[in-house]
Parts: C-alpha cells; sequence; structure tokens
C-alpha cells in the first residue's frame, strides 16, 4: 500500500445547499462530544435548534457563515453574528483533533480583526471552554440558558483583539 498523506482541511463561504449538512454536523456534535458535560435530555433540546430546517437555515444565511472542508466535503462550520459575537463553532466528531476548528477560528479572528473589531465574545459551551482558553480567551461570567425545557449552562469569554497595522 502506498502512503497517503493526510489532506489539509480547507475554507469555503457558506452556500444555503450546505444548511442540511450543517445541521447535521451540528447534531452530531453535540450528541458525541458534549456527553461529559450535559444529560442526554439537555443535549437533545439544545440539538433540537437544528430540528426547524427553515429557522437553522435563516440563522447560518443571516450571519458570516464559513465552512470547513476535508477532500472537499463540510466537516465544520463557524459562524459571526455581528462584528465580534461567534454565534456557532461545530465540528463533525469523527474530524476533531485536526485542525478544523482552529482554522475557521483563524479566519473568523482575521475577518473581524480586517473589520475593525475590537474583542471577540462567544458563549462557550462547558464542553469547548478549554478550545476557546488554548485560543487566547478569558471567561466572563456563567450562564443558564433555556433550551426547550431543559437549562444549559455556558461561559462567556472573550477576546480582545489587536489592530493589524494598515494591512488588513
Amino acid at each position: 500500500m502506498m502512503a497517503v498523506a493526510h489532506p489539509k482541511p480547507g475554507l469555503r463561504p457558506y452556500l444555503a445547499e450546505d444548511a442540511p449538512l450543517l445541521a447535521q454536523i451540528f447534531r452530531a456534535s453535540i450528541e458525541e462530544l458534549t456527553t461529559e458535560d450535559y444529560s442526554e435530555a439537555q443535549q437533545q433540546a439544545w440539538a433540537a435548534a437544528s430540528d426547524d430546517e427553515a429557522a437553522f437555515t435563516a440563522r447560518l444565511g443571516k450571519q458570516l457563515t464559513l465552512v470547513g472542508t476535508l477532500n472537499g466535503s463540510p466537516i465544520g462550520f463557524i459562524t459571526l453574528e455581528g462584528p465580534e459575537h461567534i454565534d456557532m463553532l461545530y465540528v463533525h466528531p469523527a474530524a476533531v483533533g485536526q485542525g478544523v476548528g482552529t482554522l475557521l477560528f483563524g479566519a473568523v479572528e482575521k475577518l473581524a480583526t480586517a473589520r475593525g473589531a475590537s474583542k471577540l465574545i462567544v458563549e462557550a459551551s462547558d464542553s469547548a471552554t478549554g478550545f476557546f482558553e488554548q485560543k487566547g480567551f478569558v471567561a466572563q461570567k456563567r450562564n443558564t440558558v433555556l433550551r426547550g425545557d431543559e437549562w444549559l449552562a455556558n461561559t462567556t469569554m472573550e477576546k480582545k483583539l489587536t489592530a493589524k497595522g494598515s494591512n488588513p
């Protein structure tokens, strides 16, 4: 057998036809990556945000959404709401650890900085706080949010951005 180089993840803008697959990534990520931090009932209430395909598609379309790909197939996505709020960052469980989340976050950080944002804010799930801490985010406050009939804890985290010279 020949050695196969590991493909590098790629990035591209979101297309409306990506929505059903991104909804699957959203659900799989919640169901498989958050079991240590959230109950099954909490996970189902959280994942239900993707059940209404029209609403989920609209949410992705209203924000700056980037798609992470491997061999051209979507394996993760990030959304930036307004100039500084990361609304969603999800990577398919099978692709975790391959740099997709880092690639997606890096692209949004560059875009936000180029657009003059002074900080990025995220409400990170308990399962994601470590990732954001590694990227320089600092916890600001704990939150409890209602999803369906379930209360879920998360942490508002912030990263200060430094303006790069005149080169975007």
